[in-house]
């Protein structure tokens, strides 16, 4: 180790002249910049000069900070921000205004630093927070009601609010390998005991062999169940839930 302990990566420096020569053009005519794999440490403001790109990639960097003058980029209409750092949102963000794809998965962003401003991208379609240690989602997301496909996998999630699971337009929802609370052991138990007592008064000379049979087969069950003491509650325990960074190569194709 250096002398006064280790040094923060430096980075690749980005300048305008290699920006410029990263901006390809999309099948489909758009102008897309692409720094992503670089290495690169600080957000690099050089490219806030480019401010008629359609596309900004700058996925699988060390970021960690986006500026608030992000939203210089208002043709902006695809945003990947994947495998970074980022801890935090501008509020900024919310002002651009033509975004339809948004990808901020595989990062460390909370339900804090998730702007409200968020609810203000209407034309969005595809939204990616997946792999974050999100534990809660604003409620406010289900104004995006031109979304069809939302990330929230690998998070700290026990619950999806109506808001965003009703969205009108919504065609997947990935919520993989969240701590969402199961039924317990006592109300399984319970809801097996209702389903059983569920009963049907006849006479037995109304019923055919099979049917009587059956149903003499149904009350043992029931009686059985009856006599049957639940086992003791367990705390829930989720000993397979791994940081989300931890899980990264194994689930590349889901959070790109």
């Amino acid at each position: 180790m250096a002398k006064g302990g280790a040094k923060p990566p430096k980075g690749k420096k980005v300048t305008l002249k290699v920006a410029k020569t990263c901006i390809k053009i999309t099948f489909d005519g758009k102008r897309r910049l692409d720094l992503s794999k670089m290495g690169i440490t600080t957000f690099p403001r050089c490219i806030l000069k480019l401010e008629d790109i359609d596309e900004l990639d700058l996925s699988r960097n060390m970021i960690k900070k986006i500026p608030e003058a992000i939203d210089k980029f208002q043709n902006l209409r695809w945003l990947d921000l994947h495998s970074n750092q980022i801890d935090k949102l501008p509020e900024t963000i919310g002002n651009l205004q033509n975004l339809i794809f948004l990808n901020l998965s595989n990062n460390k962003l909370t339900a804090r630093s998730l702007p409200m401003e968020l609810n203000q991208l209407k034309n969005l379609r595809n939204l990616n927070i997946g792999l974050n240690h999100i534990d809660n989602l604003p409620t406010t997301l289900g104004a995006l009601k031109e979304l069809q496909e939302v990330g929230v996998f690998d998070n700290l999630l026990t619950l999806i609010p109506n808001s965003i699971a009703k969205l009108p337009k919504l065609k997947k929802l990935n919520t993989k390998r969240n701590p969402f609370p199961g039924p317990t052991e006592e109300e399984i138990f319970i809801d097996n005991i209702k389903r059983l007592e569920t009963l049907y008064l006849v006479e037995e000379k109304d019923l055919c062999p099979p049917c009587l049979r059956k149903c003499q087969e149904e009350r043992d069950k029931l009686n059985k169940l009856k006599n049957t003491v639940p086992a003791p509650l367990r705390k829930p325990n989720f000993s397979s839930l791994m940081t989300p960074n931890s899980l990264a190569k194994e689930n590349q194709a889901e959070w790109r």
